[in-house]
């Protein structure tokens, strides 16, 4: 199984935090550092049946950065929960074509067409691991909601990782259907790590 094969001190997550505020980033750095980030990502991966060795970024941000990436990526210019940056060409997961990323659409300025964007394929050799890409929650956006929410900060923060994690690996939520498949496995994969835990 992919914990064995991982090892309990490999790490699979480089955290950064950069909030818009030195208290921000002492608070965001105190509950890291109670929480088992790894063992979160190891099991939303157990639970899609990805076995091989993976790295992901995890940044932690204030509302500022994330809004300005936000605006530029995706066209909303207002803060988010958490945005996700795949690396791969491909989704790692199988699973019906409306609950995963699709490769960007280029228009064919000759004849007007829309096609899938051809991105060149890298493979990462087999000797090292592959690097997913990177995750980046917004500390004050969490904190908004987990209070609306009624729950811990920390249970936000483990919730919006596993979603973070789920968009690295192929699921989308721009459909109805990704969108609900996407919360049906983040609760189940969170039910699995607090039994566990």
């Amino acid at each position: 199984m992919l914990e064995s094969e991982l090892g309990v001190d490999e790490s699979v997550i480089d955290i950064s935090i950069n909030t818009d505020s030195e208290e921000e980033n002492r608070a965001a750095a105190e509950l890291l550092e109670t929480l088992d980030l790894e063992r979160i990502v190891r099991y939303t991966l157990q639970t899609l049946h990805i076995e091989q060795v993976v790295t992901l970024t995890l940044v932690i941000s204030g509302d500022t950065e994330i809004q300005a990436l936000n605006r530029h990526y995706r066209a909303q210019d207002k803060p988010t929960d958490v945005l996700s940056f795949p690396l791969l060409d491909e989704p790692l997961v199988e699973a019906p074509a409306d609950l995963l990323w699709q490769a960007p659409e280029e228009t064919d300025e000759m004849t007007g067409t829309v096609e899938q964007a051809v991105m060149p394929v890298f493979v990462t050799p087999a000797e090292l691991s592959t690097n997913l890409g990177d995750i980046m929650i917004s500390w004050p956006t969490m904190h908004r909601q987990a209070n609306e929410a009624g729950h811990t900060i920390a249970d936000e923060l483990l919730f919006l990782l596993c979603h973070g994690v789920l968009h690295l690996v192929g699921y989308d939520d721009q459909t109805e259907a990704g969108y609900t498949e996407m919360v049906r496995l983040q609760k189940e994969i969170l039910a699995r790590a607090e039994r566990k835990g």
